[in-house]
């Protein structure tokens, strides 16, 4: 694994991870609120890694790239983050560009600046699409709803308190995954509070984006998303010409924490019938 840094369109350092051959296809990953790269999992990684060029990306605010005050309402500065990242890497033409929760949102406001001529095809995991009061594409559920505005408060306990009231959600049953579980909770708090505010104070309708979408896209969803509502998910697959949807009865927030197995070979399928 190589760690390397791009810098976004306001000087902000972004930090990302590239794992597996360099010559096969790009696969860029993009966390969702208050995580990291580093919430896909050592296992997860790997597997794609053995087939894909694996670009992990820490998006601003998160992780190890740099978290500047302001800029995180601006669809511009997010897609100009992506571009860095895949100019940075010389990636041109078949990308696939995988988004978890508000990764889908950060992909959404790359492809309504930058067209999809790098891109080849889109999965989003237990995503948003849009952002912003009214839009069916940011349908939130309701640990998400439990966790605001405590989640984005500098008080440490309030913070704890709201963040912990995600209980379940971004893993499913802890049996096992006790040390994921508390690397997520982690990643969390160790995201800025000024962060996690910023990204919920914005709006950004792409509903217009999804209907003229011209590459296949894997809407990936549990069916008992308390994060990201599933209707958020069905939304984009009623919009988008070529979605091909897989729903996941009774999972929650983080399918490939829930079962990493069958999420690398549902992403695995979906990439490799792209051609």
């Amino acid at each position: 694994m190589a760690i390397r840094e791009a810098v976004g369109v306001d000087g902000t350092p972004l930090v990302y991870s590239v794992t597996g051959d360099p010559d096969a296809r790009a696969l860029v990953l993009l966390h969702g609120w208050a995580q990291s790269s580093k919430c896909w999992g050592a296992g997860v990684l790997d597997e794609l890694a053995a087939r894909y060029r694996v670009i992990a990306v820490d998006l601003r605010g998160h992780g190890y790239s740099g978290a500047p005050a302001a800029g995180y309402d601006d669809s511009a500065i997010w897609a100009g983050d992506v571009d860095a990242v895949l100019t940075a890497e010389g990636v041109t033409s078949g990308a696939v560009l995988l988004g978890w929760s508000y990764g889908g949102l950060v992909i959404c406001d790359y492809l309504a600046s930058h067209g999809t001529s790098a891109v080849d095809g889109v999965v989003l995991v237990g995503a948003i699409t849009s952002i912003g009061r009214g839009e069916a594409g940011g349908k939130v559920g309701a640990a998400m709803r439990a966790a605001i505005p405590g989640a984005m408060s500098e008080e440490p306990r309030e913070a704890i308190r709201a963040l912990g009231a995600f209980g379940t959600a971004l893993t499913g049953p802890t049996e096992g995954k006790g040390a994921q579980s508390q690397a997520l909770f982690g990643a969390g708090l160790a995201t800025p509070p000024h962060v996690r505010a910023a990204l919920f104070n914005r709006s950004a309708s792409h509903d217009d984006l999804l209907r003229s979408l011209d590459v296949p896209v894997l809407v990936l969803h549990g069916t008992e998303d308390s994060v990201v509502d599933v209707s958020a998910g069905r939304h984009a697959a009623d919009l988008i010409p070529q979605a091909r949807a897989s729903f996941w009865e009774g999972c929650d927030h983080g399918p490939f924490v829930e079962d990493p197995g069958r999420f690398v070979k549902e992403v695995g399928a979906f990439v490799d019938n792209l051609g």
